[in-house]
């Protein structure tokens, strides 16, 4: 009998600790395919979406990288370009479903490099040319680092990780203590135990990742005005985030985010030492998911990124009105950023 419990309990614990099998689009129980897609060199599927003025009349072509929890829809500042400033700069962006969201088939082997590799392989294979840029958003940033020696970029709030080595002690420590309690479990378990991530985001007895469950604790001022927008414009097509499953999509975001990276961001060197690219960070103050003074020690310790602090501004600042504009004429007219 004790043998009998033994079993019944490890077996409990691994249901609980193992994650299901993705559902891959396309596959016999999984989703329908409805997006075009590529086919990188190892088998795997990117899905993407092409927005702004038709790719061969485009004077100047982007890269969208989304969030957690987002897809190719979710194009940061697209919504605040307006139709004047998209025609009138011929400006072209094509949007990705990040591996394991939406369309793309997941890739478990997934990090920041190889996802910067991902979008090479699109940039090749839609013939966009030498010449494009980049834009992350959130945790979509990640993988603007490695492609700063392609293109420029614009880093909308980019989540920073608190293991860089390159962070004094003492303003990780601060930062990562400002969290929410259990935001800083999530973190940890993602870093140190990230075998325990699918567990510790299922499980009910404590609570689990703030951001994951919509929770509006980490909300400032502007957050909680522009939020109900985003939440508006994602919810027609918010079952297509999470449909291929929880753990390839949000839970690898979290353990790739905030795991072990293959670089430290911060020892890259000025990609465009002859000014022929620029590198922009846009951040505000009041933002609950990425601590402005990890940012601002960026901005610090790379002097040739070009730094925008919004006072006021939220994480979600990129959905404000009017913002598309200014951030779209700041980083190709060379305008000065206004709020």
């Amino acid at each position: 009998m004790i043998a009998i419990f033994g079993i019944v309990i490890l077996a409990l614990i691994y249901k609980a600790i193992i994650p299901p099998s993705p559902k891959i689009c396309g596959s016999p129980n999984g989703p329908l395919i409805t997006a075009p897609r590529i086919k990188l060199s190892d088998g795997r599927y990117l899905a993407y979406k092409e927005n702004g003025v038709p790719r061969d009349e485009a004077k100047h072509k982007f890269v969208f990288i989304h969030g957690f929890d987002c897809v190719r829809h979710d194009v940061a500042l697209l919504t605040t370009i307006s139709p004047e400033v998209m025609q009138s700069l011929g400006i072209y962006i094509v949007s990705i479903d990040r591996p394991g969201y939406g369309e793309s088939d997941p890739h478990p082997q997934r990090t920041p490099k190889t996802l910067a590799l991902d979008i090479e392989e699109l940039v090749d294979q839609l013939e966009l040319g030498p010449k494009f840029y980049v834009i992350g958003f959130s945790m979509g940033g990640q993988a603007v680092w490695g492609l700063l020696k392609l293109a420029g970029a614009i880093l909308l709030t980019p989540v920073t990780n608190y293991w860089w080595g390159s962070f004094p002690a003492n303003l990780t420590k601060q930062a990562y203590y400002e969290q929410l309690v259990q935001d800083q479990w999530t973190l940890r378990i993602a870093h140190y135990l990230p075998w325990l991530t699918y567990w510790w985001n299922t499980q009910r007895l404590f609570p689990s990742s703030s951001v994951a469950t919509f929770s509006e604790d980490i909300l400032f001022e502007q957050d909680r005005v522009l939020m109900p927008i985003f939440d508006s414009y994602q919810s027609k097509y918010r079952d297509l985030v999470r449909q291929q499953g929880e753990y390839e999509s949000i839970h690898r975001d979290i353990m790739i985010g905030f795991g072990t990276w293959e670089f430290d961001p911060m020892e890259l060197e000025n990609p465009f030492p002859n000014g022929e690219g620029s590198v922009h960070i846009w951040q505000g103050d009041e933002d609950g998911h990425v601590p402005v003074i990890l940012q601002r020690f960026i901005a610090k310790k790379l002097p040739w990124i070009h730094y925008h602090e919004m006072k006021g501004g939220g994480h979600m600042f990129p959905w404000a009105e009017g913002m598309g504009d200014k951030v779209m004429k700041t980083f190709l007219l060379g305008e000065p950023f206004v709020m």
